[in-house]
């Protein structure tokens, strides 16, 4: 199975990928816009957000991803007390990533972890209903306005795959406090 080594932008915090990702995906939804504008007004951050406004991510199976030795500078945070996503950054440089969604078996890497050349392309844009801009979007991929079943049933599959397990993952545990 192949792997790749993801890194923070600095190359002190590490995760592993194997295999072929479920989906690649650049999500336009009003959580993943919040949550961008907060993580690039960290110190030293870098935009996540694409020219279109969306957050690009390649959706792997948690029983899939490893993460190295040093997790000590992951920390997390959620847009809310109770949300049910929990974002991940390298606080070596204020990367992101990943995104958790709790119940999921799924992990949403943040896809400029890629090293260039090797970052899956993406194979649609989702959540489109959510944006704020009236530009029409590029028509390099498809631009439905939420989750298509297409997308619903690789989750589905992969969670198939994994015999209907959800792994725990304790990389990033520890809170920390943004503010919007």
């Amino acid at each position: 199975m192949e792997e790749i080594r993801l890194t923070c932008r600095c190359g002190q915090t590490a995760m592993v990928a194997a295999g072929r990702p479920i989906i690649a995906a650049e999500c336009h939804c009003t959580s993943c816009r919040t949550a961008a504008g907060m993580m690039e007004a960290l110190p030293d951050a870098v935009p996540e957000r694409v020219p279109t406004g969306g957050t690009q991510f390649v959706l792997q199976r948690k029983d899939r991803v490893t993460f190295a030795d040093d997790q000590d500078r992951l920390r997390c945070f959620r847009l809310t007390p109770n949300a049910t996503t929990r974002r991940v950054i390298a606080t070596c440089c204020n990367t992101p990533m990943f995104l958790e969604f709790s119940a999921g078996h799924w992990l949403s890497l943040y896809a400029a972890r890629w090293p260039d050349g090797e970052r899956p392309a993406m194979d649609l844009r989702t959540m489109t209903k959510d944006r704020i801009s009236g530009d029409p979007l590029p028509d390099d991929m498809p631009n439905p306005k939420s989750h298509t079943a297409s997308f619903m049933f690789r989750l589905l599959g992969a969670w198939v795959a994994m015999g209907f397990r959800n792994p725990k993952i304790t990389a990033g545990q520890k809170e920390m406090t943004l503010h919007g």
